[in-house]
This record gives C-alpha cells, structure tokens and sequence, in this order.
C-alpha cells in the first residue's frame, strides 16, 4: 500500500533516529537510504534538507509511506536466509514507485493568459527509511520516503491534486514489481487475486490470521533490536494455527488476465493514462517490472504517452478496453518484444459492442 502523508515541519527526528534494528543482518546498510542526494544518512538534518517549500506555502514536503503486502513481510519473518533478497526487491520496487511518481505526477501549475499548464518537475533530494516491524512488533516492511514539495529550480510547490491522483498508480506498480522481483530472486512466486488480495504461493494463511496487523490501540513506539524481535516472532509462532492456502490460478505467469483488466476500467466515463496503468500492473497476476508496463501501455496507446498531472489526455471507456484491437487480433500477443502475452478472445467469441453482438 502506498499513502501520502503532508508534512508541515522539517523535524524529521522521528525517522532519522529509529536504526530499525529488527532488520539488522537482512537489510542492506543502515535504515536511511539515498534514492537522490546524499550526505551523512543517519543525520537527521542532512535528512530534512530533502524538505523544500516556497514563501508562500506551509507545506515542507510529502511522506510517502510504501509497505509490502502483508505475506511478504511474513516471509522476511519466516525465512532469514532469502529475507535480504525480499528487502532489495522492496527497495527496488520503492524506486520504481518514486521514479512513476516523479515522471508522471510531479507538475507545478502555471497560469498564463488565463489557462492552466502543467510543468514537469523533479525532486533534487529524495531520502527513505526501511523498517520492518509494525508498533506492535509484527513483521510489517515499509518504507517512509521523504520528498519536497518545491521541485529543483521550481518557485512554486508542486500540484499536491496530481500527486494524490496519480498514488493509486504508482501503489500498483510497486505491489507489480514487488511481485516480479521476489519471483526472479528468490523461491517464492507472489501473486494477485482477481479480488485484489496479494497471495504468496503455498503460503498458509493461518500466518495472516497470526499477524493481522489490526488493534483497537495505536501502540507505544519502540525501537526493537533483532534478538527482541526474533524472540518475539518465535513465541506468536507457538499460536500458529493452520487454515490453507489459496489456490493458485491456472494461467501462464507471462500472461495478464483480461478480465482483471476490463474490470478495473468499468464504471469509469473517461479513462486517463494513470488509470490503465494501473488497471496493467493490476493485471499482471505474478507482477512485471515498473518499465515493461509503462513501455507496453505507451505501445499500446501512443496518444496518451505524453499525459502527465490531472490534465491528462482522456480515452473513452471503449478505447481504454481495447475491444476493437481484441476482436481484431484474436488470440495472440500484441507485441513479443516488448509486451507480456495478452490473453485475447477468440474471434469466434462473442463479443458485445455497443449493445449489439459481433
């Protein structure tokens, strides 16, 4: 899950002193990480300079906070020796996430001769901080990743309506790429429901039930070094109780499924870039890397690759489905170099277009 959380104050003590110490041995290097900039990480005010604002604004910057789904923060719990893979795809996957964001949402409004324009902006700094346990000690890995809310060479903050418009995208291809990158390093294969719940493959979910992360009480800060919380994890594990895993859809994991697609796109009057990417990396059951989704959509609709802040070019709902391409091509991949298979219908299918049948 991606959240964007306002910031008014440059105090960033919070973070810059918490060492995450539950992570010590799997993380790489210390809590702090550099996407963009650099200085002394552990210093919290080489940390706040990432912090930038105008005269005119109260708002210093953005927390974005990225957490992995909840069965691959247990997996970093259950297995220590592929754990440091999980948290590299998760930084990974967070800098594909920050990259989207800075591409596509980072605008700063400008008014001239009475029109709006959007402006592309980048972040000149941009700091995070990997932690690994909740405040009540369960495995919860995530991320809190500080950005500016004035742009490099910029006068004004940036459009915070483009930033919060475009998270929802940018939450989808971090869980993609999370996917993708935990299938390619390590033994396990993550994947998707159609219902939107992340699985990992053979994963009981007796472990979600264990570590559910939901209390009535918001819980005490607490800085747990790794033996605390090793212990710890040891002794919720003697309440483990069984409950099955989910079965595994039978489909190919080059394959995205049309159906999640299509879904995804209902309802909506008007579809935007940022809407079928995310429907795409919604799609891809077993994840795919954050460029090979914006590459195929921009392939696939080259209208829309330069849309960018909420002004974004609009597609009509029957564009954005593709229901021309599909009863047109059949079933067969739309480009092999660049796309994942689309499962596409057959031409022989039924297909209902415009209230008639074709």
């Amino acid at each position: 899950m991606l959240r964007l959380m306002v910031r008014r104050s440059r105090d960033v003590s919070y973070l810059s002193e918490d060492p995450a110490l539950e992570l010590d041995g799997l993380r790489d290097g210390p809590a702090q990480w550099w996407l963009r900039g650099g200085g002394d990480v552990q210093r919290s005010d080489d940390a706040a300079r990432v912090l930038t604002t105008s005269e005119r604004s109260s708002v210093v910057g953005y927390d974005v906070i990225v957490a992995a789904p909840r069965p691959i923060s247990i997996l970093v719990a259950l297995d220590p020796e592929h754990a440091s893979s999980v948290l590299l795809a998760h930084r990974r996957a967070v800098a594909d996430a920050l990259t989207y964001l800075e591409e596509r949402a980072l605008v700063v409004r400008d008014r001239r001769a009475g029109e709006d324009r959007d402006v592309p902006g980048e972040w000149s700094q941009v700091v995070a901080f990997t932690h690994g346990v909740n405040r009540h000690g369960e495995p919860h890995v995530h991320d809190h990743v500080l950005v500016g809310a004035r742009p490099a060479g910029a006068t004004n903050v940036l459009d915070s309506r483009s930033l919060f418009a475009h998270a929802p995208t940018a939450d989808a291809l971090y869980r993609s790429s999370l996917r993708a990158g935990i299938a390619a390093t390590t033994p396990y294969a993550p994947w998707r429901s159609f219902e939107g719940v992340e699985h990992v493959t053979g994963l009981d979910e007796g472990y979600r039930v264990l570590w559910g992360g939901h209390f009535a009480e918001r819980g005490v800060k607490r800085h747990w070094t790794r033996d605390e919380v090793r212990s710890k994890w040891d002794a919720d594990l003697a309440r483990f109780e069984t409950h099955g895993s989910p079965t595994v859809p039978v489909r190919s994991r080059s394959h995205l499924d049309e159906h999640t697609f299509r879904a995804a796109l209902d309802g909506r009057s008007t579809i935007a870039r940022r809407h079928v990417v995310e429907a795409w990396a919604n799609a891809a059951a077993f994840g795919l890397d954050a460029t090979r989704v914006t590459a195929s959509v921009d392939v696939l609709y080259p209208v829309l690759r330069d849309s960018r802040g909420v002004r974004e070019t609009p597609l009509s709902l029957r564009d954005a489905r593709m229901i021309a391409e599909t009863r047109e091509c059949g079933p067969r991949p739309l480009d092999a170099r660049e796309l994942a298979s689309w499962r596409q219908r057959s031409r022989d299918r039924s297909i209902e277009v415009n209230g008639r049948s074709r």
